[in-house]
Parts: structure tokens; C-alpha cells; sequence
């Protein structure tokens, strides 16, 4: 047996040797980068038993590389996914899912809650004759009223991102069973230490890669995970489109996949803190953050999630200018758009992610002029706290 994934529990041992198969080449202990865009074959005998899948070869390194496959395994085995499948982005992941998973004339649900480029990419679609209804997260009255003949899948986040509502997975994937639909979580923000939709019956999980699972901010990857059979066939269609990831890019990620548990839970840990002392200040408003009491999802996300993980959404109370102060003011965190990495980030949406819409268009989707994305990384808490602290008593 080379495998070594099967009966590990613990988060930590899951995510150092989950999907890691012992016998490499030349014995190394890391996966080996395996830098070659073709590979070659010993006669053209070998070619045919290898396209009868007699032989377990590589051909082309659109098709595929021993570097990413690797990778794969491993976040299958995080996932608990019979199969996985990395992309070179998490939209390129989101695009070919729904590229192959549709076709004209069909329909799709979506919640309103989602990532923005996700939602915009629901536009392109209509573009073939794809349509899609957004339905405010948890709202099942909503979502029936959005199925219609045509539906076929529901595609959600769970957290959400910015507001981080968290879903019933159990009574999504219910609902969707009773109507014959597929459902796919995007699930960046939980990660696989935090939550496993597969488990509760979802058909398909998405990551951006680039976010917790890479966890440095050095790399861009995508990765689908679910049942084999569906996930062969959504790689079929990848053959096509040619959005793979690089050797060393896979590399980089089975880097960053070990240290997830360690860096996921202590990012647990130092966003509670946070959220907490946030949720007491009074120059705070709302704080969005399933960990606490306060927040709409709070009950469903204890029941669902081990852990809450280290995005936090918060309005400032105050105006426009002086929430852009209080960010320009914080010493710690780099002002960037992302998420899931070593440093803490922070954003302020109104400016960043949604600076083309008006504020009438911003506040339709709860995009305040006082919201602000604050994505915890591994430093201490009580310096996190202290800098938050500080910047919030010279505004």
C-alpha cells in the first residue's frame, strides 16, 4: 500500500500526509517539480495502451502533470472527494465548472451574497443563453420561488463573502434532491479544516486556492473536488479550455497545503479574538462574523462548521472619510484584496472591490460606506487587537 492518507484523523497529520503517495522519484521526500510541457513514450504500442488506459502516462502538459497530481490527491483527501481537480485560478475553476455543466436554454441559481466576479460571470452567460436568478442567502421561500423547469444547479458560498452567511448545508442539499438539482459550494472561506460540504451531501466543493489553501500569497490555483465520475468529465472539458496549473505552482501549493491545519486554526483563533473585541467597541457598528452570538447564521454555523475562520466583515461607526482614515491608520495589515494568507489584509469594499457602482447600487447589496473586510493572517492576536485599538481612537 503507497498511500498513506487512509485512517488519519487529525487536521494537522490530514494535511501533511493526506493524499501523499511515499514512493517519488529518486526517493525524495517532496513531491518533485516535474518541469516538461511533453513527455515521451518508448514505441507507439506504449502510446496505445496508454490511450486505452492500460497505462497510467502523461502526453502533454495541458493534459496534465505528475506535480499537479500530486496536489490533487492531497486536497481530495482534505476534502474527503473521491477526485480532485486544480485550475489556474479559482474563476477559472468557477467558469469551467458552469461552462461544462450547462447549456443553452438551462438556468441556474446563485446567492446574492456571492463573490462579485462570480455574479458577473452569470452575466456572460446569458450571453448564450444561460440565465440565473439570485436569491438572498438562507432564504428557502426565495429559492423555491427561483427554481424553475429549466433550473439545474444551485451555486452558493458558505461563508459568503463579505457578510459570511453561512447555509444549511443539510437542508440545501435536501431541497435540491427533492427538485433532481446539483448543488456547488464555493468553499474558500470555510476551507476543508473548517468545514466539508461533501459530507453533507453537496455534488461538488470550490476553492480559490490562491486564499487559504496556498496560504502565502505567492500563487494563483483553482481546485474542484466531488465525486470521480464528475469530476472527469468537468476535466474533459478543461482538456479543451487548457486552464491548467503550472509544476510549480502545484508545488508551491503542497507547500502551502501542509501547513494549512496549523495556519487555519491559529487563524480561528485570532479572528474570534478580534471579532470579539470589535464587537465590543463603540466605534464599531455591526460585526459580521459566524462566530458570534450576534451574527444571522450564528446557530447554523456552530452546528456545521469545527471552526469560524479568519474573515472578518465590520462597519465603522462614521462616514465614508473617516472609514477610510481608520484603514489608512492601521499599521499591521497591508491594504490588498485578498484573503487566506500569512499577513493580515484589509480592504474597504466601497472603495475596492466596489468602486464602479454608485452608492445606491452598493447599498442595494449591503456594500456600506462603513464596511470593512479584515482578513486575519498568523500574527498575534493581542498585536492585531492593540493596532485596531489604536487606529480606532485616532479617528
Amino acid at each position: 500500500m503507497n498511500r498513506t492518507d487512509d485512517g488519519f484523523t487529525g487536521e494537522s497529520t490530514r494535511s501533511v500526509h493526506g493524499g501523499v503517495e511515499r514512493d517519488k522519484f529518486a526517493q525524495s521526500l517532496i513531491d518533485p517539480i516535474a518541469q516538461t510541457a511533453t513527455y515521451t513514450f518508448a514505441d507507439l504500442d506504449e502510446f496505445s495502451a496508454f490511450k486505452a488506459g492500460e497505462k497510467s502516462l502523461y502526453e502533454y502538459g495541458r493534459y496534465g502533470n505528475p506535480t499537479q497530481r500530486a496536489a490533487e490527491r492531497k486536497i481530495a483527501a482534505l476534502e474527503n472527494a473521491e477526485a480532485a481537480l486544480l485550475f489556474s485560478s479559482g474563476m477559472s475553476a468557477i467558469t469551467s465548472v458552469l461552462y461544462a455543466m450547462l447549456r443553452s436554454g438551462q438556468h441556474l441559481v446563485l446567492m446574492e451574497d456571492c463573490y462579485r466576479m462570480t455574479a458577473k460571470f452569470c452575466e456572460v452567460l446569458a450571453k448564450f443563453g444561460i440565465e440565473s436568478t439570485l436569491v438572498k442567502p438562507g432564504d428557502m421561500d426565495g429559492l423555491a420561488a427561483a427554481v424553475r423547469p429549466q433550473t439545474r444547479l444551485i451555486f452558493t458560498e458558505s461563508p459568503t463573502n463579505p457578510h459570511l452567511h453561512v447555509l444549511d448545508l443539510e437542508q440545501l442539499v435536501a431541497f435540491a434532491k427533492q427538485r433532481r438539482l446539483k448543488v456547488i459550494i464555493d468553499s474558500t472561506l470555510a476551507t476543508p479544516v473548517n468545514q466539508r460540504p461533501l459530507d453533507f451531501g453537496v455534488d461538488l466543493v470550490i476553492h480559490s486556492a490562491t486564499k487559504y489553501l496556498g496560504g502565502h500569497n505567492d500563487l494563483m490555483a483553482g481546485a474542484v473536488c466531488g465525486k470521480a465520475p464528475l469530476v472527469e468529465a468537468i476535466g474533459e472539458y478543461q482538456r479543451i479550455t487548457g486552464s491548467i496549473v503550472d509544476p510549480n505552482t502545484s508545488f508551491l501549493l503542497i507547500r502551502g497545503l501542509k501547513t494549512l491545519a496549523l495556519r487555519v486554526l491559529r487563524q480561528n483563533d485570532t479572528a474570534s479574538t478580534v471579532a470579539r473585541f470589535l464587537a465590543a467597541h463603540p466605534k464599531i457598528g455591526q460585526v459580521f462574523y459566524p462566530g458570534l452570538e450576534s451574527h444571522v447564521d450564528h446557530r447554523v454555523a456552530k452546528e456545521q462548521m469545527r471552526g469560524f475562520g479568519g474573515l472578518i466583515s465590520f462597519e465603522v461607526n462614521g462616514t465614508f472619510e473617516q472609514t477610510r482614515d481608520f484603514v489608512h491608520r492601521l499599521a499591521v495589515p497591508y491594504i490588498a484584496p485578498s484573503l487566506g494568507g500569512v499577513e493580515t489584509l484589509v480592504s474597504h469594499p466601497a472603495t475596492v472591490s466596489y468602486y464602479d457602482l454608485s452608492q445606491k447600487e452598493r447599498l442595494a447589496i449591503g456594500i456600506t460606506d462603513q464596511l470593512v473586510r479584515y482578513a486575519v493572517g498568523i500574527e498575534d492576536a493581542a498585536e492585531l487587537v492593540g493596532d485596531l485599538e489604536r487606529a480606532l481612537e485616532e479617528v
